[in-house]
């Protein structure tokens, strides 16, 4: 048993050895994000890479590599060294493909560093839409089955998922219209083209400030500082209701632990700087969450949630 002890021993001062042999040769970290530059991944992962750079004295990059909904990079960095050079930014897609297409890797077999920012979906309508409330929605919904729309980005996005759980516990049929972005469909929304809008809050929260839309309610458990006075789903009749765009960072299979473990209490401390926290809460984003295993674990339960909602609803990509 001893034996076992001292093996084990040694195999974490080894780690150890390599984590420090890495910190010391650090030079660049290339942080690649497979979505379009300047939504919630872009913000959140150059706050980041900045403040990581500044404290650290390592040179932090984020390459924007778009396509085939977050695909490309994602296997790009499945494919990479796994030395603790290169990272991938993930949102929901990234556990959402394993469901609804053909991927060439296993986002389950990343390495998690950590959980960097969530941001709520907001129900939003026209502020000359009828529907002064939740209740006021759901109630019209019942009333006129399948009249009612939803307009945002999909099908089998984060918020398409949001209007189908909505759906599926509040007992209502509202006819999902997909666009190519969040921003179109809002735009229809200000055009009175479909009834309603499950979107990231920051993208409507111009408009809600500015009286032209009305957000009814909010899908994270907490409410968003900034509409303090919109409730909840989960207040409004939906206890268990939970929804929101999240946005990680992982790292090529098989990167050393002690590596992950380290670019994990750098990112712990970059989010906890208060300008970058307050930069993301500006923006809608709220900032930090679990690291390590714990990140794994949050990872698969969104799989096997979206899994479950995905197969229920019949969601489909062509």
């Amino acid at each position: 048993m001893s034996q076992f002890r001292c093996l084990g021993a040694v195999i974490v001062l080894l780690a150890l050895g390599c984590s420090s042999a890495w910190t010391q040769g650090q030079r660049a970290i290339r942080i690649v994000n497979p979505l379009p530059p300047g939504g919630a991944a872009d913000i959140a992962g150059r706050l980041l890479a900045e403040q990581i750079g500044r404290m650290q004295g390592v040179s932090v990059v984020v390459e924007n590599k778009p396509g085939a909904g977050t695909i490309i990079g994602t296997e790009a960095v499945w494919r990479a060294a796994a030395d603790g050079n290169i990272l991938l930014l993930t949102a929901n897609a990234f556990v959402i493909n394993r469901i609804v297409r053909k991927i060439n890797y296993d986002p389950l077999g990343f390495e998690p560093v950590c959980l960097l920012v969530r941001a709520p979906h907001v129900l939003t309508v026209n502020s000359a839409a009828p529907y002064h409330t939740f209740a006021d929605y759901i109630a019209a919904a019942r009333a006129q089955p399948g009249v009612l729309t939803n307009g945002s980005v999909g099908p089998a996005s984060a918020q398409h998922i949001s209007l189908e759980m909505l759906k599926r516990g509040a007992n209502v049929d509202v006819r999902f219209i997909p666009f190519n972005g969040n921003a179109p469909a809002v735009n229809a929304l200000l055009g009175g083209h479909v009834t309603s809008v499950i979107v990231n809050y920051p993208e409507v929260a111009e408009h809600v400030k500015g009286g032209k839309l009305r957000a009814l309610a909010t899908t994270l458990r907490e409410r968003i500082d900034e509409i303090p006075d919109v409730p909840t789903v989960a207040e409004s009749g939906l206890a268990e209701f939970q929804s929101e765009t999240w946005i990680g960072l992982v790292a090529p299979p098989k990167t050393p632990r002690a590596v992950v473990a380290q670019l994990a209490s750098w990112t712990e401390a970059a989010l906890q700087v208060p300008e970058v926290n307050a930069k993301l809460r500006g923006a809608g984003l709220l900032p930090g969450g679990p690291c390590g295993a714990d990140f794994a674990a949050y990872l698969r339960k969104q799989h096997d949630d979206y899994d479950s909602i995905i197969r229920a609803a019949n969601i489909k990509v062509e």
